[in-house]
Formats: C-alpha cells, sequence, structure tokens
C-alpha cells in the first residue's frame, strides 16, 4: 500500500493552530487542502494564516513565489461538511472530547467515500473508541502530530484494535512522504512518547516533594548532567501545567490508576491556583516583567582530594578514572569491591545504585550523567552523618574535573539515575507489550521530546543490570510499587547478562 497520489485531495477538520499545522504540511507536500470548521467563517481564517506562513517561507528562501502561489491555489475552505466530499483523506484536529469527535466521523462517513481514510490527530484518547462507532471502522487511524506541525518531524501512527493494516500502512507511508518522519505504534493510552515520557515529568516533581532540591536545581542537573534539552519543570511551564497534567491524569486513568503513571499532588495545586507556566506569568518559575529566574543550587570551591583509590567497576561511571588522571589527581586502582567506589582520604564516593547514602554508612553519592567529560554539573548527595571532609573532598574532585557541583538532598537514586531508569523500564515495557518496535520507541523520544538517546539505546549503554538493581532497591524504599521494573527489564536485564540480544 503506497502514500496518497498527490492529485487527492485531503481535509483538515478544526482549524485551531493545530489543524492549521497539519493542513500547510499537507498543502507544500502537494495536495490540495479543504479546510473546515464548525464555526462560521474560521475555515476562511485558517486560510488567510496558512497564505501569511506561506508568504514568510518565500521570505526565508524555503519556498519559490511560484511554489507559494501553486499552494494557494490548492487551499480551499469549506462551509459545510458537505464541502469534503471527494477526499481521500480528513483529519480531524477538534476539542479532545470523546462525544464530539465520535458525532464529527459519524457525520464524515455519510459525506465521503467508503474508500476515503480517516484519521484522529488526538493525543490522549482511544483511537479505538473514537472509531468504534463507525459503519467502516478499518479505515481508521490516529496521525498524531506534535506541535507546531509543520516544523517537528514526528508523527505517530496508531492503529487502532479495528484499523485494517492496509490503512495504517497507507497512513505511515503519506506521512512520510510528506516529509515526516512516521512511527507505528499500537493504541495505548499515551502512544509512544505520552507513554514513555511520564517519568520525566513524575521523578522531578517527586523529587520536589520529597524535598530533594528546589526546581531550579533540578533542571539544572537534568540539563547538565543528563543531557536533557530542558528540566521537567521549565518544560512543562512551556507546554502548560493544565495541558501536562490532563494528559498525565489521562493516561493514569486509562491504565486503570496504575501507580507508575499517578499524577503529582505539587503539579495539582500549581494548576487549581493558576499558575500555569508561560501562558498565565507565572508556573513553577515566575515570567512576571522584572522578575528574577532562581539560580540552582552550585557549591563553593573546594579543594581536590591528593589521590583517589578506585575499587572495582564503576560501571556508567567508568569514564571518570581517565578524567581523573588528566586532572592531575593521583589514581590507584584496587580490586574487591564489586559495586565500585571511589575511595578519598576523608570518605567514600559512590554512584548512585538507587539506595540513600544513610543506608551506607555516609557514603557519598553522586548522580549518572549521559556523558562525564561533557557533563557540566554533577549532583552530589550526602546524609545527614556524612564527614564535612568527605563532602568537601567529593566537591572539589568533581570541580577539578571541570564540573560545577549542586548538593541535593539523600533521596534514593537522585535525579537523572532515577529518572532515566524508569524512561528506560517503560521503554522496554512498551517495546514487550508490542506498543512499538525497539527502533521505533528510540525515533519518538529522541524526536518527540528531545532526549539525547532512545530510551532503549540508552538502557543498552547503561547495562540493563545496573537499571533494574537501582529500580529494584527504589522499590525497597517505596513499596507503592511506582519504581518496581518491569518482567520486560526483568527479562532484559538477564538475557543482557548472557550476552543475547536486545528487544526488536
Amino acid at each position: 500500500m503506497t502514500a496518497l497520489d498527490l492529485s487527492s485531495p485531503v481535509a483538515v477538520v478544526g482549524t485551531g493552530t493545530m489543524g492549521q499545522g497539519i493542513a500547510q504540511v499537507a498543502l507544500v507536500a502537494g495536495h490540495p487542502v479543504r479546510l473546515y470548521d464548525a464555526v462560521a467563517g474560521r475555515a476562511r481564517e485558517a486560510a488567510d494564516a496558512i497564505g501569511a506562513r506561506l508568504d514568510r517561507l518565500v521570505e526565508k528562501d524555503r519556498l519559490t513565489g511560484a511554489e507559494r502561489d501553486a499552494a494557494r491555489a490548492r487551499l480551499t475552505s469549506a462551509e459545510t461538511l458537505s464541502g469534503l466530499a471527494g477526499c481521500a483523506l480528513v483529519v480531524e484536529a477538534v476539542v479532545e472530547r470523546l462525544d464530539v469527535k465520535q458525532e464529527l466521523f459519524r457525520a464524515l462517513e455519510d459525506v465521503v467515500g467508503d474508500d476515503c481514510l480517516l484519521a484522529t490527530n488526538t493525543s490522549s484518547l482511544s483511537v479505538t473508541a473514537v472509531g468504534g462507532a463507525l459503519r467502516i471502522p478499518g479505515r481508521f487511524v490516529g496521525l498524531h502530530f506534535f506541535n507546531p506541525a509543520p516544523l517537528l518531524p514526528l508523527v505517530e501512527v496508531v492503529a487502532g484494535a479495528a484499523t485494517d493494516p492496509a490503512s495504517a500502512t497507507r497512513a505511515y507511508e503519506t506521512a512520510r512522504a510528506w516529509g515526516k518522519t512516521p512511527v507505528a505504534c499500537a493504541d495505548t493510552p499515551g502512544f509512544i512518547v505520552n507513554r514513555i515520557a511520564r517519568p520525566f515529568y513524575a521523578e522531578a516533581f517527586a523529587l520536589y516533594e520529597e524535598r530533594a532540591a528546589d526546581p531550579a536545581t533540578i533542571d539544572a542537573v537534568l540539563r547538565e548532567s543528563g543531557g536533557f534539552r530542558m528540566g521537567a519543570f521549565e518544560l512543562t511551564d512551556l507546554i502548560g501545567q493544565d495541558v501536562n497534567e490532563s494528559v498525565t491524569h489521562s493516561v493514569w486513568q486509562s491504565f486503570f490508576q496504575d501507580v507508575r503513571f499517578t499524577p503529582s499532588l505539587a503539579q495539582r495545586r500549581l494548576v487549581e491556583s493558576g499558575r500555569l507556566g508561560r501562558k498565565s506569568g507565572r508556573g513553577w518559575y515566575d515570567y512576571r516583567d522584572g522578575a528574577e529566574r532562581p539560580e540552582p543550587h552550585t557549591a563553593e570551591p573546594a579543594d581536590p582530594p591528593a589521590y583517589v583509590v578506585v575499587e572495582g567497576d564503576l560501571g556508567p561511571a567508568a569514564d571518570l578514572v581517565a578524567l581523573i588522571r588528566e586532572a592531575g589527581i593521583e589514581v590507584r586502582e584496587e580490586g574487591g569491591d564489586t559495586t565500585g567506589s571511589l575511595v578519598l582520604p576523608g570518605g567514600r564516593l559512590r554512584l548512585t545504585d538507587g539506595r540513600t547514602s544513610a543506608g551506607l554508612g555516609g557514603v557519598v553519592h553522586f548522580d549518572l550523567a549521559l556523558d562525564y567529560r561533557r557533563a557540566g554539573r554533577i549532583a552530589l548527595a550526602p546524609a545527614e552523618t556524612t564527614p564535612p571532609r568527605a563532602l568537601a573532598e567529593a566537591t572539589g574532585l568533581f570541580q577539578a574535573l571541570g564540573k560545577k557541583v549542586s548538593v541535593v538532598g539523600d533521596v534514593p537514586g537522585m535525579i537523572v539515575a532515577r529518572t532515566v531508569a524508569r524512561i528506560v523500564d517503560l521503554a522496554y515495557d512498551a517495546v514487550d507489550r508490542g506498543v512499538a518496535s525497539a527502533a521505533d520507541v528510540d525515533t519518538a523520544m529522541r524526536l518527540g521530546v528531545n532526549y539525547p538517546l532512545g530510551p532503549v539505546e540508552w538502557g543498552r549503554g547503561l547495562g540493563l543490570r545496573w537499571v533494574y538493581e537501582l529500580l529494584g532497591e527504589l522499590r525497597r524504599l517505596d513499596p507503592s510499587g511506582r519504581h518496581a521494573p518491569s518482567l520486560a527489564l526483568h527479562r532484559h536485564a538477564h538475557v543482557s547478562d548472557a550476552g543475547e540480544g536486545t528487544p526488536s
């Protein structure tokens, strides 16, 4: 099954920001496009707005004047649904209400031909439920574009329980012909991106509630150590706290209140107070005129240790040994302790493994980094009983490696490690449940939310046994089950120990 022919008309119903963006994508790809909106006059206004954006593309040399004129000639507005007759594809981008979408598609079936592909751009509703009342549910798919649709490459192509494989394939190939990067996924809550991304927000909010650190510090560690483009607090302020919470709540409810997706009380209070982020002027941060952006906690300069003894295998932090040598600090290597430690004259330093520093007699834990050489900041978590000298030497060590240091509360798994571990776990769980292939999961998370690595790839790099054991320790300290590793991760962690493959 191939993509729709460029001569085939495409309709977009709903002419808000997303609808206009989808229409522009189809239009620039070469299709005749018809716009429809239930509110009189809005389709014409949307056509004018799209025309203005085409003008800007010409100004930026992304379209020629001739291409713009041809595109404008292909763009029309329809005053009634009957004006969409003869379309080969209709994409819906109306309000996120199941009853509204179902009513719309039932009406569309009376207008378009039986071979017309029908698609919803829903991000939170079940594709199966939206299309379940149709006379021909096999031609119904999800085409989940990301905002802004003309710029972001990812499209999740969602097959509902009743979707014919040929329809899903045609939708997939059409999205690709439009210059997008489609990924195929099954109809499960959150699809790929909104399902696997939940821990990025949930763990940050939980760390705040646990008083591990303030939002600015957590965000800085996620960016500068974890390699994420934005921290969870600043990102949700950009998205809108109400929008982000609504998606979280939808996924949680759709999974029958699975504890892994539990919404945040702190975020609920933020929404209740009207602090919705940038759009309201205040969220986790204050965006009003004259407001100062809070700075992350950064430790004062400290002297590095005279030497470091490396005991055992440092696992994901093994690159630190070369960095310490390059900084001119004496390194002595010893066998033994299989968990891996950096022994300083005044104490012991370990990569977080899901336990607290207090539970290990005052060990100072340091957080995971995407790349220890390139990381600009490292978080340290001492226990209340940690000797001041041990913390000072640990701080001085990482400062000697060119890192800023943030000292955070003694919480299990710290910031980056437990966030990444949970994302990896949900990714492997999704692959094993047939939501999407490992390659599509990695593509979706890199393109959809700008993760520095796909989570399946990230898990392989960290070592699945390390991820599994860290989550196991978190589960021991938090018996709610939120951090419990999935059966999929359990299986793949043991498979990887045997030197066998990873999910495909």
